[in-house]
Order: C-alpha cells, then sequence, then structure tokens
C-alpha cells in the first residue's frame, strides 16, 4: 500500500516538473514572440496617444482604457481563432496575410512622410504634428467615434502582431500555439496601453506639481518635456512601421519562392557583419534594419502613389476631408 502510494506521489511530482517546464517553455516562447514584434508595438504605442488629444484630462483614462479593452477583444475574439485555423490546415495564408499587413505598414510609414513633407512646403517651418494637433484641438471630440477610430486602426495592428507572433511558434503543438498567442496578446495589450496611459497623464502630473507648489522646476520640465516625447514617438513609429514592413515582404518573397531581394540583403548583412570584428553582429543587424526600411520605404510610397489619390477622390465624392 505504501509502495503504491510513493509510487503515486513520484507520478504526481514527475507530473507537476512536467507542467512546470511546459509552462517556463511556454513563458519564454511568449517572450520571443513578443520580442519579434517589438517594431508593431513601437508603432502601436506611438499612434495611440493621438486619440486622446483634444479630450479633458478627465476623460482620457477612461478613453484609453476602452481602446485596450477592443484591443484586446480584437486579439482574442478574432484574430487569434482565425490566424490559429490558418496555421494548421493553411499555413501559406499566414505568409500572405503577413505580407499584406506589411504592404500595409509600409504604405502608413511612407504616407506619413509625404503628408509631412507636403505640409512642411505648404506651411514653412510648422510641422505637420504641430498643425494636426491645432486641428484636433478646434474640432469638438466625438468619444464613440474616437474608440471606434482607434479600434479599427488597432486591428490592423494586432493582426500584425499576432501574426508576427504566430510564426516565431508555427513548430509548437496547436494549444501551445493558442496559450502562447493568449499570452502574447494579453501581454503587449497591458505593455502598450499601460505605457500610453502614462505617456499621456504625464504632463497632467507636471501641471499638478506646478499649481502645488511641490517640485516646480520639475514640474515645468514635465510640462515641455511631453512634446518631445510625443514627436519622438511619432518618429519612431514611423520608421518602425517602414522597418518592419520591409523585413516582413523581405522575408515572404523568400517565403513564397523568389528569392533575390531577400539573398541581397542577407549577402550585405553577412559581409557587413565578417568586415566589422566584434561589431558585427550589432552592425549586419543594423544594415538588415537600414535596407529593411529603404525596401519598405520604396513599396509603401508606390502604394501610396497609386492609393492616396483614390482615397482623396473617394472622400471628396463624399464630401469629407481627405484621410491623412
Amino acid at each position: 500500500m505504501a509502495g503504491g502510494l510513493f509510487a503515486l506521489l513520484d507520478d504526481v511530482a514527475a507530473l507537476a516538473r512536467l507542467a512546470a517546464a511546459s509552462t517556463d517553455d511556454v513563458a519564454a516562447a511568449a517572450g520571443r514572440a513578443s520580442a519579434k514584434a517589438a517594431g508593431v508595438v513601437i508603432d502601436d504605442t506611438a499612434v495611440t496617444p493621438r486619440y486622446v488629444q483634444g479630450l479633458a484630462a478627465e476623460r482620457e483614462l477612461p478613453i484609453i482604457k476602452r481602446i485596450a479593452i477592443g484591443s484586446l477583444r480584437n486579439k482574442l475574439l478574432f484574430i487569434l481563432p482565425i490566424a490559429l485555423v490558418l496555421s494548421e490546415f493553411l499555413p501559406i495564408a499566414v505568409t500572405i496575410l503577413l505580407m499584406l499587413g506589411g504592404t500595409y505598414l509600409c504604405f502608413e510609414g511612407a504616407e506619413k512622410i509625404i503628408h509631412a513633407l507636403k505640409h512642411r512646403r505648404e506651411h514653412g517651418h510648422e510641422s505637420a504634428v504641430e498643425r494636426e494637433d491645432e486641428d484636433v484641438a478646434t474640432e469638438k471630440i466625438d468619444e464613440d467615434e474616437v474608440v471606434s477610430g482607434a479600434v479599427r486602426t488597432d486591428f490592423i495592428l494586432s493582426g500584425e502582431i499576432m501574426v508576427i507572433a504566430l510564426k516565431s511558434v508555427t513548430d509548437q503543438p496547436l494549444v501551445s500555439r493558442a496559450i502562447i498567442l493568449a499570452v502574447v496578446a494579453v501581454l503587449i495589450t497591458v505593455l502598450v496601453y499601460g505605457f500610453v496611459a502614462l505617456i499621456v497623464k504625464m504632463d497632467d502630473v507636471g501641471l499638478s506639481l506646478i499649481e502645488g507648489g511641490k517640485s516646480e522646476k520639475f514640474g515645468r520640465f514635465l510640462v515641455n518635456l511631453m512634446p518631445k516625447v510625443m514627436a519622438f514617438l511619432s518618429t519612431v513609429g514611423v520608421v518602425a512601421m517602414l522597418w518592419v514592413g520591409g523585413h516582413i515582404l523581405l522575408v515572404g518573397t523568400d517565403e513564397l519562392g523568389f528569392h533575390p531581394l531577400y539573398s541581397a540583403v542577407h549577402h550585405v548583412e553577412e559581409a557587413v557583419h565578417e568586415a566589422t570584428g566584434a561589431l558585427g553582429g550589432v552592425l549586419g543587424w543594423l544594415t538588415n534594419t537600414v535596407a529593411s526600411g529603404i525596401f519598405g520605404l520604396i513599396v509603401g510610397t508606390i502604394v501610396a502613389l497609386i492609393v492616396t489619390p483614390i482615397l482623396a477622390a473617394r472622400a471628396k465624392s463624399k464630401g469629407e476631408a481627405p484621410a491623412h
């Protein structure tokens, strides 16, 4: 009886160790998958704060909360099941969807650059960001419309995040894939919208310090810093879109059988890596990143030159302002 009990306890302990190992594997895989999607995460973080500009300070966090819930719903209820089904029964569709999303990222990045250059020509040294901020400030804000627009945009970015994460764990069993993607969905959503909430409230913290007479110098520093942080995030977001989108397209074309583009970039990366010694890893990665960004900018510009006039004509026919 005692022998049987000890055997049972050994079995339970073995199962517990196996479960712990599986949990560690899932956590590690989720971490790697999240890192793979870092470029799109940066873009998501850079884009979202603009949706709460012009809102009353007390409405900023509730709106961010609503957008975050919508983002999590996008990932878990819509994107996750579709991505899992495709990865199980039609894996090539995952690559094609990823490339379509990469093309969209390239278009968005290039369109933002074109728009900024156009505004710079038309308004001198006044930046496009400053002009848009003035436009937002003069409009009456419809919170439901703000949330709806943000969640629609998030669907594209969330789709990219989830598919990029999925591509890094396709060797895992279906159940493990589902768990890993669910962990990634929650982790990325908390990270992005937690950081967004921190960003948009920093100027309020600064004003509070100034008005309260406590650390007035630091308060003014925060108030003056946040517009620069927002401008920096916008720039980083554009670069990230072009880099990630271009890299997705390069890898995708290679996986679909067209090798020259990816091979050329890979050979240059390897040459830089071998020629620069101890810095080879960093400089090789930087070479790949720059090449991906340039390729993304070329593709995005071509798409923008085709799509933007169509969208402008469509908006004009409906009596709407052209989308930026």
